[in-house]
């Protein structure tokens, strides 16, 4: 297995922990990039864009990020907040009607950026490719009672932050969220990152090496989430991961649908390149012709505690600024507090760490533990320790 790209010397222990990950970690294929002061130091791939490890990974593979592609919602919606198209602490309902049905007339779009809406699983039982119906999705959220008072408490909206933000999004510009993203965001960078891929890219796209089975019935839940005795709340956890029944992308993520859809929480696709400049423009200078995407006050607001403590879906402490998570003790971000970001399925991570001037993502193909992954792990600690 030969790993490509760039490395610059003072790194070479991340080149390192990199190929090693593939010899005894069972890497498949992978891409991490990073810069530090702006500067690109780190931009290797390596391993197979599929499980017959007959297709190299390539310098512009594309792959499915997950939940790190939350991290550039985030941006993008935050960006449109320091435009004046949005506003944190206005209700959603006056820009999206429907949504204060049910009690959510004072839910905002800080509430949606924290987690705390109470909606992160849709309660009617869907059709198993509904997710690929974004007003279908919308809709149901919006008509729906939330799981608890909007405010009182955070749950992780694993599936559901998306559409929910998302919604926002397209409201604000006229477009799909998809096209928001390529137009406020990705188009200033010369990178790529997609939340719907043109199927004319489908070819570059990497293969996940993930369950390609549809889980439909709860016996089937209850081996992925075993029943805790507590009715409500595990039908509000089976139904976040698995209503409709593909929309974690279990069974559904190698699909062209699936690769076609915008589903931001979940299938956005792109480089490990594209989401570490990103992050470092978010610490550096303005883009897209001069504009600065978020200003230090908005972002220094947005990445300040916003949601910590028990996870009302985890059922762990989770912590969350506006749309970031944030850095703590049972899953840090680097070893400093200052940190944010997002990370993904598997191991998957973006991140920016204000105070070491870095910006960082790792993607592979090859999910992981779900909470502490080894190949991330040493990655980030390869990093920290070629800093000083």
């Amino acid at each position: 297995m030969v790993v490509e790209g760039h490395c610059d010397p003072a790194f070479r222990a991340v080149a390192d922990a990199f190929a090693e990950n593939f010899i005894d970690l069972d890497e498949l294929g992978a891409a991490v990039s990073i810069r530090v002061g702006g500067r690109h130091v780190v931009d290797l791939f390596g391993g197979w864009r599929d499980a017959a490890r007959t297709m190299p990974w390539e310098h512009d593979t594309l792959v499915n990020a997950y939940s790190v592609g939350k991290g550039l919602l985030a941006v993008l919606t935050l960006a449109l907040v320091e435009r004046g198209a949005l506003a944190l602490d206005r209700p959603v309902a006056a820009a999206w009607p429907e949504f204060g049905a049910s009690g959510k007339s004072g839910v905002t779009l800080r509430t949606l950026l924290a987690h705390q809406a109470g909606l992160p699983a849709v309660r009617r039982r869907l059709p198993e490719d509904a997710m690929l119906d974004w007003d279908s999705m919308c809709s149901e959220l919006a008509g729906q009672e939330p799981y608890w008072e909007p405010g009182a408490a955070h749950g992780y909206h694993v599936n559901t932050f998306g559409f929910l933000v998302g919604e926002m999004v397209r409201r604000a510009t006229g477009v799909p969220v998809g096209r928001a993203l390529q137009e406020v965001i990705v188009r200033a960078t010369g990178e790529e990152f997609y939340y719907g891929v043109p199927r004319e890219h489908h070819a570059r796209c990497a293969e996940v090496q993930a369950p390609n089975v549809l889980l439909t019935e709860r016996a089937q839940w209850e081996q992925a989430f075993p029943p805790t005795g507590d009715e409500g709340h595990d039908f509000m956890v089976w139904h976040t991961y698995f209503n409709p029944a593909g929309i974690s992308g279990v069974g559904s993520v190698n699909t062209a649908p699936w690769r076609l859809a915008a589903i931001p929480s979940t299938n956005g696709h792109g480089t490990a390149r594209a989401v570490s400049v990103v992050y470092s423009a978010l610490l550096g200078s303005a883009q897209g012709g001069g504009e600065r995407w978020v200003g230090p006050g908005l972002l220094a607001e947005a990445r300040s505690v916003h949601s910590d403590g028990e996870d009302r879906v985890l059922s762990r402490p989770s912590r969350f600024g506006l749309g970031f998570q944030l850095a703590q003790e049972s899953r840090p971000i680097g070893p400093n507090p200052e940190a944010f970001g997002h990370y993904g399925y598997g191991g998957t991570l973006g991140f920016a760490d204000p105070k070491a001037g870095v910006a960082f993502c790792f993607l592979s193909n090859k999910p992981g533990d779900r909470w502490q992954t080894p190949r991330t792990q040493r990655l980030l600690e390869a990093l920290y320790g070629s800093l000083g």
